[in-house]
Protein backbone atom coordinates (compact mmCIF):
# COMPACT_ATOMS: atom_id res chain seq x y z
CA UNK A 1 0.00 0.00 0.00
CA UNK A 2 1.44 3.39 -0.95
CA UNK A 3 -0.07 5.21 2.04
CA UNK A 4 1.14 3.23 5.02
CA UNK A 5 0.90 5.66 7.92
CA UNK A 6 -0.90 8.67 9.33
CA UNK A 7 0.33 12.23 8.88
CA UNK A 8 2.10 12.37 12.24
CA UNK A 9 3.95 9.10 11.67
CA UNK A 10 2.86 7.43 14.91
CA UNK A 11 0.43 4.91 13.36
CA UNK A 12 1.06 2.39 10.57
CA UNK A 13 -1.99 0.98 8.82
CA UNK A 14 -2.14 -2.79 8.65
CA UNK A 15 -4.04 -2.75 5.35
CA UNK A 16 -2.18 -4.04 2.33
CA UNK A 17 -4.66 -2.80 -0.27
CA UNK A 18 -5.81 0.76 -0.91
CA UNK A 19 -8.72 1.33 -3.31
CA UNK A 20 -9.07 4.67 -5.09
CA UNK A 21 -12.29 4.51 -7.11
CA UNK A 22 -13.04 7.59 -9.17
CA UNK A 23 -16.83 7.12 -9.48
CA UNK A 24 -19.79 6.33 -7.25
CA UNK A 25 -20.28 3.04 -9.09
CA UNK A 26 -16.67 2.20 -8.32
CA UNK A 27 -17.20 2.87 -4.62
CA UNK A 28 -20.25 0.62 -4.59
CA UNK A 29 -18.32 -2.22 -6.25
CA UNK A 30 -15.40 -1.98 -3.82
CA UNK A 31 -17.60 -1.76 -0.73
CA UNK A 32 -19.87 -4.65 -1.70
CA UNK A 33 -16.92 -6.94 -2.47
CA UNK A 34 -14.57 -6.27 0.45
CA UNK A 35 -14.91 -8.52 3.53
CA UNK A 36 -13.54 -5.78 5.80
CA UNK A 37 -12.70 -2.20 4.86
CA UNK A 38 -12.69 1.37 6.13
CA UNK A 39 -12.59 4.78 4.51
CA UNK A 40 -9.26 6.60 4.76
CA UNK A 41 -9.59 10.38 4.92
CA UNK A 42 -6.77 12.89 5.24
CA UNK A 43 -4.93 10.67 7.79
CA UNK A 44 -5.11 13.26 10.57
CA UNK A 45 -6.22 10.76 13.19
CA UNK A 46 -3.72 9.51 15.76
CA UNK A 47 -5.17 6.05 16.32
CA UNK A 48 -6.57 3.06 14.45
CA UNK A 49 -10.08 4.42 13.90
CA UNK A 50 -9.66 4.33 10.09
CA UNK A 51 -7.74 1.03 9.81
CA UNK A 52 -8.95 -2.26 8.31
CA UNK A 53 -7.89 -5.14 6.10
CA UNK A 54 -8.59 -2.94 3.06
CA UNK A 55 -8.82 0.84 2.81
CA UNK A 56 -10.91 3.05 0.55
CA UNK A 57 -9.81 6.57 -0.39
CA UNK A 58 -12.01 9.10 -2.18
CA UNK A 59 -9.13 11.39 -3.13
CA UNK A 60 -9.27 10.32 -6.78
CA UNK A 61 -12.41 12.41 -7.19
CA UNK A 62 -11.88 16.03 -8.17
CA UNK A 63 -12.58 17.83 -4.92
CA UNK A 64 -14.24 20.85 -6.49
CA UNK A 65 -16.26 19.17 -9.21
CA UNK A 66 -19.99 18.76 -8.80
CA UNK A 67 -20.21 21.27 -5.95
CA UNK A 68 -23.82 22.42 -5.74
CA UNK A 69 -24.84 25.60 -3.93
CA UNK A 70 -28.53 25.93 -3.06
CA UNK A 71 -29.10 29.54 -2.04
CA UNK A 72 -32.77 28.96 -1.20
CA UNK A 73 -31.95 26.16 1.22
CA UNK A 74 -28.68 27.88 2.27
CA UNK A 75 -26.64 24.72 1.71
CA UNK A 76 -23.68 23.41 -0.26
CA UNK A 77 -23.23 19.77 -1.29
CA UNK A 78 -20.05 18.09 -2.53
CA UNK A 79 -18.14 14.83 -2.80
CA UNK A 80 -16.93 12.88 0.21
CA UNK A 81 -13.22 13.32 -0.54
CA UNK A 82 -13.26 17.11 -0.17
CA UNK A 83 -11.08 18.93 2.36
CA UNK A 84 -12.11 22.09 4.18
CA UNK A 85 -9.47 24.24 2.50
CA UNK A 86 -10.70 23.15 -0.93
CA UNK A 87 -14.34 23.76 -0.04
CA UNK A 88 -13.50 27.20 1.37
CA UNK A 89 -12.09 28.28 -2.00
CA UNK A 90 -15.38 27.42 -3.72
CA UNK A 91 -17.45 29.15 -1.05
CA UNK A 92 -15.25 32.25 -1.25
CA UNK A 93 -16.17 32.65 -4.92
CA UNK A 94 -19.85 32.28 -3.98
CA UNK A 95 -19.69 34.83 -1.15
CA UNK A 96 -20.62 32.15 1.38
CA UNK A 97 -19.19 30.71 4.58
CA UNK A 98 -19.42 27.83 7.03
CA UNK A 99 -20.25 28.66 10.63
CA UNK A 100 -16.89 27.43 11.92
CA UNK A 101 -13.66 25.65 11.06
CA UNK A 102 -11.21 23.50 12.98
CA UNK A 103 -7.58 24.47 13.62
CA UNK A 104 -6.48 22.85 10.35
CA UNK A 105 -8.01 23.44 6.88
CA UNK A 106 -6.10 20.35 5.68
CA UNK A 107 -8.58 17.82 7.10
CA UNK A 108 -11.30 16.07 5.11
CA UNK A 109 -14.86 17.19 5.75
CA UNK A 110 -16.15 13.61 6.01
CA UNK A 111 -13.48 12.63 8.53
CA UNK A 112 -14.03 15.73 10.64
CA UNK A 113 -17.77 15.31 10.96
CA UNK A 114 -17.47 11.55 11.56
CA UNK A 115 -15.31 12.23 14.64
CA UNK A 116 -17.13 15.36 15.93
CA UNK A 117 -14.08 17.50 15.24
CA UNK A 118 -14.68 21.07 16.30
CA UNK A 119 -13.63 24.65 16.15
CA UNK A 120 -14.27 26.93 19.10
CA UNK A 121 -16.91 29.29 20.41
CA UNK A 122 -19.43 29.27 23.23
CA UNK A 123 -22.28 29.50 20.70
CA UNK A 124 -20.70 27.39 17.97
CA UNK A 125 -21.52 23.72 17.57
CA UNK A 126 -18.84 21.39 16.25
CA UNK A 127 -18.38 20.93 12.51
CA UNK A 128 -20.82 18.01 12.40
CA UNK A 129 -23.70 20.27 13.45
CA UNK A 130 -23.57 21.93 10.01
CA UNK A 131 -24.51 18.68 8.27
CA UNK A 132 -27.91 18.90 6.57
CA UNK A 133 -27.77 15.64 4.59
CA UNK A 134 -25.53 12.68 3.79
CA UNK A 135 -25.16 10.09 1.03
CA UNK A 136 -23.70 6.84 2.37
CA UNK A 137 -22.74 3.63 0.56
CA UNK A 138 -23.47 0.76 2.93
CA UNK A 139 -21.73 -2.62 3.01
CA UNK A 140 -24.27 -4.09 0.57
CA UNK A 141 -23.36 -1.43 -2.00
CA UNK A 142 -26.72 0.28 -1.42
CA UNK A 143 -26.89 4.08 -1.49
CA UNK A 144 -28.49 5.46 1.65
CA UNK A 145 -29.72 9.07 1.68
CA UNK A 146 -30.48 10.73 5.01
CA UNK A 147 -31.41 14.31 5.87
CA UNK A 148 -31.79 16.35 9.04
CA UNK A 149 -35.05 15.59 10.80
CA UNK A 150 -35.32 12.01 9.53
CA UNK A 151 -35.16 8.96 11.76
CA UNK A 152 -31.60 8.02 12.78
CA UNK A 153 -30.09 11.16 11.23
CA UNK A 154 -28.67 12.25 14.58
CA UNK A 155 -26.96 8.87 14.86
CA UNK A 156 -25.56 8.82 11.34
CA UNK A 157 -23.57 12.07 11.30
CA UNK A 158 -20.92 11.34 13.94
CA UNK A 159 -20.67 7.71 12.84
CA UNK A 160 -16.92 7.05 13.25
CA UNK A 161 -16.83 5.37 9.84
CA UNK A 162 -18.88 2.47 11.21
CA UNK A 163 -21.91 2.75 8.92
CA UNK A 164 -20.41 2.99 5.44
CA UNK A 165 -18.59 5.24 3.00
CA UNK A 166 -19.83 8.85 3.00
CA UNK A 167 -19.79 9.81 -0.67
CA UNK A 168 -21.67 13.11 -0.57
CA UNK A 169 -22.23 15.73 2.11
CA UNK A 170 -24.59 18.69 2.36
CA UNK A 171 -23.68 21.48 4.80
CA UNK A 172 -25.44 24.61 5.98
CA UNK A 173 -23.90 27.85 4.72
CA UNK A 174 -24.32 31.54 5.54
CA UNK A 175 -23.17 34.82 3.99
CA UNK A 176 -19.40 35.27 4.07
CA UNK A 177 -17.99 37.28 6.96
CA UNK A 178 -14.65 38.76 7.95
CA UNK A 179 -12.77 37.98 11.15
CA UNK A 180 -10.10 39.80 13.16
CA UNK A 181 -7.64 37.72 15.14
CA UNK A 182 -5.70 39.00 18.15
CA UNK A 183 -3.25 37.17 20.38
CA UNK A 184 -2.77 38.11 24.04
CA UNK A 185 0.18 36.89 26.08
CA UNK A 186 0.97 36.02 29.71
CA UNK A 187 -2.51 35.81 31.19
CA UNK A 188 -2.44 35.22 34.93
CA UNK A 189 -3.97 31.98 36.19
CA UNK A 190 -6.03 33.96 38.71
CA UNK A 191 -7.54 35.90 35.80
CA UNK A 192 -8.39 32.68 33.96
CA UNK A 193 -10.06 31.13 36.99
CA UNK A 194 -11.77 34.35 38.04
CA UNK A 195 -13.07 35.38 34.61
CA UNK A 196 -13.31 32.09 32.72
CA UNK A 197 -16.79 32.58 31.24
CA UNK A 198 -16.04 36.19 30.23
CA UNK A 199 -12.72 35.13 28.75
CA UNK A 200 -14.13 32.33 26.63
CA UNK A 201 -17.02 34.56 25.48
CA UNK A 202 -14.95 37.59 24.48
CA UNK A 203 -14.81 36.58 20.80
CA UNK A 204 -16.57 34.49 18.18
CA UNK A 205 -13.89 31.82 18.75
CA UNK A 206 -11.38 31.77 21.62
CA UNK A 207 -8.42 29.45 22.25
CA UNK A 208 -6.28 29.41 25.39
CA UNK A 209 -2.75 28.01 24.91
CA UNK A 210 -0.72 26.92 27.90
CA UNK A 211 2.33 24.86 28.83
CA UNK A 212 1.09 24.77 32.45
CA UNK A 213 3.74 27.21 33.67
CA UNK A 214 3.58 30.36 35.82
CA UNK A 215 1.20 32.15 33.44
CA UNK A 216 -1.01 31.18 30.51
CA UNK A 217 1.15 31.59 27.40
CA UNK A 218 -1.37 32.90 24.86
CA UNK A 219 -5.07 33.58 24.27
CA UNK A 220 -6.15 33.69 20.62
CA UNK A 221 -9.33 35.72 20.15
CA UNK A 222 -11.12 35.56 16.79
CA UNK A 223 -13.84 38.21 16.51
CA UNK A 224 -16.24 38.82 13.66
CA UNK A 225 -15.21 42.08 12.01
CA UNK A 226 -18.67 43.60 12.56
CA UNK A 227 -18.36 43.03 16.32
CA UNK A 228 -16.03 44.80 18.72
CA UNK A 229 -13.20 42.57 19.89
CA UNK A 230 -11.28 43.10 23.15
CA UNK A 231 -8.42 45.60 23.22
CA UNK A 232 -7.13 44.24 26.53
CA UNK A 233 -7.73 40.97 28.30
CA UNK A 234 -7.62 40.85 32.09
CA UNK A 235 -4.02 42.00 32.24
CA UNK A 236 -2.71 39.92 29.32
CA UNK A 237 -0.62 41.94 26.85
CA UNK A 238 -1.47 42.11 23.12
CA UNK A 239 1.25 40.39 21.08
CA UNK A 240 3.38 42.84 19.11
CA UNK A 241 4.16 40.27 16.39
CA UNK A 242 2.42 37.20 14.95
CA UNK A 243 2.76 34.09 17.08
CA UNK A 244 2.74 30.32 16.68
CA UNK A 245 0.74 28.37 19.31
CA UNK A 246 3.91 26.40 20.11
CA UNK A 247 6.39 28.80 21.67
CA UNK A 248 9.57 29.16 19.61
CA UNK A 249 8.19 27.97 16.27
CA UNK A 250 8.05 30.20 13.17
CA UNK A 251 4.56 31.78 12.87
CA UNK A 252 4.64 31.79 9.06
CA UNK A 253 2.30 28.75 8.80
CA UNK A 254 -0.25 30.49 11.05
CA UNK A 255 -3.18 32.62 9.96
CA UNK A 256 -2.66 36.42 10.20
CA UNK A 257 -3.09 38.10 13.58
CA UNK A 258 -2.75 41.58 15.19
CA UNK A 259 -6.32 42.55 14.31
CA UNK A 260 -5.90 42.53 10.54
CA UNK A 261 -9.34 41.67 9.10
CA UNK A 262 -9.64 38.78 6.69
CA UNK A 263 -12.14 36.31 5.32
CA UNK A 264 -13.58 33.72 7.73
CA UNK A 265 -11.64 30.91 6.05
CA UNK A 266 -8.34 32.79 6.48
CA UNK A 267 -8.77 33.48 10.20
CA UNK A 268 -10.89 30.79 11.89
CA UNK A 269 -8.24 28.04 11.43
CA UNK A 270 -4.99 28.49 13.31
CA UNK A 271 -2.96 27.28 10.31
CA UNK A 272 -2.89 28.11 6.63
CA UNK A 273 -3.49 25.64 3.84
CA UNK A 274 -0.25 24.80 2.04
CA UNK A 275 1.92 24.71 5.18
CA UNK A 276 2.77 21.87 7.54
CA UNK A 277 0.22 22.30 10.34
CA UNK A 278 1.11 22.45 14.02
CA UNK A 279 4.51 20.84 14.74
CA UNK A 280 4.27 18.01 12.20
CA UNK A 281 5.71 15.03 14.07
CA UNK A 282 3.60 15.01 17.20
CA UNK A 283 0.87 13.21 19.12
CA UNK A 284 -2.46 14.64 20.15
CA UNK A 285 -5.01 13.85 22.85
CA UNK A 286 -8.15 15.75 23.76
CA UNK A 287 -10.86 15.46 26.40
CA UNK A 288 -14.18 17.30 26.47
CA UNK A 289 -15.91 17.93 29.79
CA UNK A 290 -19.26 19.61 30.55
CA UNK A 291 -18.77 23.35 30.79
CA UNK A 292 -20.03 23.32 34.37
CA UNK A 293 -16.99 21.18 35.29
CA UNK A 294 -14.47 23.24 33.30
CA UNK A 295 -12.57 24.91 36.14
CA UNK A 296 -12.44 21.78 38.29
CA UNK A 297 -11.15 19.78 35.32
CA UNK A 298 -8.52 22.41 34.51
CA UNK A 299 -7.40 22.36 38.15
CA UNK A 300 -7.11 18.57 38.01
CA UNK A 301 -4.90 18.81 34.93
CA UNK A 302 -2.84 21.59 36.47
CA UNK A 303 -2.15 19.31 39.44
CA UNK A 304 -0.36 16.99 36.99
CA UNK A 305 1.68 19.81 35.44
CA UNK A 306 4.99 18.39 36.65
CA UNK A 307 4.27 15.12 34.83
CA UNK A 308 2.79 16.81 31.75
CA UNK A 309 5.40 19.46 30.96
CA UNK A 310 8.29 17.14 29.94
CA UNK A 311 6.11 15.54 27.22
CA UNK A 312 4.08 18.55 26.13
CA UNK A 313 4.42 20.89 23.17
CA UNK A 314 1.30 22.90 24.01
CA UNK A 315 -2.18 22.52 25.49
CA UNK A 316 -5.23 24.30 24.06
CA UNK A 317 -8.49 25.00 25.91
CA UNK A 318 -11.61 25.74 23.84
CA UNK A 319 -15.41 25.77 24.17
CA UNK A 320 -17.99 23.91 22.04
CA UNK A 321 -21.77 24.35 22.12
CA UNK A 322 -24.10 21.44 22.86
CA UNK A 323 -25.72 19.41 20.07
CA UNK A 324 -28.11 16.47 19.56
CA UNK A 325 -25.83 14.11 17.63
CA UNK A 326 -25.70 10.74 19.40
CA UNK A 327 -21.95 10.13 19.44
CA UNK A 328 -20.78 13.73 19.38
CA UNK A 329 -18.40 14.62 22.19
CA UNK A 330 -20.68 17.60 22.89
CA UNK A 331 -23.92 15.64 22.69
CA UNK A 332 -26.40 17.08 25.17
CA UNK A 333 -23.99 19.44 26.90
CA UNK A 334 -22.04 22.65 26.40
CA UNK A 335 -18.43 21.54 26.58
CA UNK A 336 -14.90 22.67 27.26
CA UNK A 337 -12.15 20.86 25.36
CA UNK A 338 -8.68 20.37 26.83
CA UNK A 339 -6.39 19.48 23.96
CA UNK A 340 -2.81 18.23 24.29
CA UNK A 341 -0.16 18.36 21.57
CA UNK A 342 2.57 15.97 22.72
CA UNK A 343 6.08 15.20 21.68
CA UNK A 344 6.17 11.98 19.69
CA UNK A 345 7.11 9.77 22.64
CA UNK A 346 4.13 7.44 22.49
CA UNK A 347 4.95 4.94 25.22
CA UNK A 348 5.59 7.73 27.73
CA UNK A 349 2.48 9.65 26.64
CA UNK A 350 0.29 6.57 26.99
CA UNK A 351 1.71 6.01 30.47
CA UNK A 352 0.75 9.57 31.38
CA UNK A 353 -2.73 9.15 29.86
CA UNK A 354 -3.49 6.54 32.53
CA UNK A 355 -3.08 9.26 35.16
CA UNK A 356 -4.72 11.97 33.07
CA UNK A 357 -7.84 9.94 32.31
CA UNK A 358 -8.11 8.92 35.96
CA UNK A 359 -7.93 12.59 36.99
CA UNK A 360 -10.60 13.62 34.45
CA UNK A 361 -12.98 10.70 35.06
CA UNK A 362 -14.97 12.50 37.81
CA UNK A 363 -15.82 15.23 35.30
CA UNK A 364 -17.48 12.95 32.71
CA UNK A 365 -14.66 13.46 30.22
CA UNK A 366 -15.20 12.26 26.65
CA UNK A 367 -12.07 11.74 24.53
CA UNK A 368 -11.93 13.08 20.99
CA UNK A 369 -12.51 10.05 18.77
CA UNK A 370 -9.61 10.81 16.43
CA UNK A 371 -6.95 11.44 19.08
CA UNK A 372 -4.82 9.23 21.29
CA UNK A 373 -6.67 7.88 24.36
CA UNK A 374 -6.98 4.68 26.39
CA UNK A 375 -10.61 4.42 27.57
CA UNK A 376 -12.50 1.31 26.41
CA UNK A 377 -16.09 0.92 25.20
CA UNK A 378 -17.31 -0.13 28.64
CA UNK A 379 -15.87 3.09 30.10
CA UNK A 380 -17.29 5.35 27.41
CA UNK A 381 -20.77 3.87 26.90
CA UNK A 382 -22.18 5.50 30.08
CA UNK A 383 -20.96 8.89 28.81
CA UNK A 384 -23.40 8.79 25.86
CA UNK A 385 -27.17 8.60 26.41
CA UNK A 386 -27.72 7.16 22.92
CA UNK A 387 -24.77 4.75 22.90
CA UNK A 388 -26.99 1.63 22.83
CA UNK A 389 -29.04 3.14 20.00
CA UNK A 390 -25.85 3.78 18.03
CA UNK A 391 -24.68 0.17 18.48
CA UNK A 392 -28.06 -1.05 17.20
CA UNK A 393 -27.84 1.37 14.26
CA UNK A 394 -24.42 -0.03 13.32
CA UNK A 395 -25.71 -3.60 13.51
CA UNK A 396 -28.75 -2.75 11.39
CA UNK A 397 -26.90 -0.68 8.76
CA UNK A 398 -23.86 -2.96 8.47
CA UNK A 399 -25.13 -6.44 9.39
CA UNK A 400 -22.07 -8.20 7.96
CA UNK A 401 -19.70 -6.01 9.96
CA UNK A 402 -17.68 -4.90 6.96
CA UNK A 403 -16.92 -1.48 8.48
CA UNK A 404 -16.13 -2.74 11.98
CA UNK A 405 -12.51 -2.89 13.01
CA UNK A 406 -10.48 -3.70 16.10
CA UNK A 407 -10.41 -0.06 17.22
CA UNK A 408 -14.19 0.34 17.02
CA UNK A 409 -14.76 -2.90 18.91
CA UNK A 410 -12.30 -1.89 21.61
CA UNK A 411 -13.30 1.73 22.14
CA UNK A 412 -16.88 2.15 20.89
CA UNK A 413 -18.95 -0.91 20.08
CA UNK A 414 -17.61 -3.44 22.55
CA UNK A 415 -17.28 -7.09 21.64
CA UNK A 416 -14.71 -9.86 21.86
Amino acid sequence: MDTDGNWAGNYTYRARRLHRPATLDGVQEVVAAAPRLHVLGSRHSFNGIADSAELLSLDAWNATQDVVVDRVAATVSFGGGTRYGELAEVLRDEGLALHNLASLPHISVAGAIATATHGSGVRNGNLATAVAALEVVTSTGEILLVARGEADFDGMVVALGALGAVTRITLDVEPAFDVRQRVFEDLGWSALYGHFDELMSCGYSVSVFTRWRETVDQVWVKSRADEAGPEDLFGAAPAAVDRHPIIGLDPTPCTPQRGRPGLWSDRLPHFRMGFTPSAGEELQSEYLVPRRHALAAIEAVQALAGRIRPLLLVCEIRTVAADRLWMSTSSGRDSVAIHFTWQRRQAEVEGLLVELERALAPFEARPHWGKLFLARAADLAPCYDRHADFVRLVERTDPRGAFRNDWLDRHVLGGP
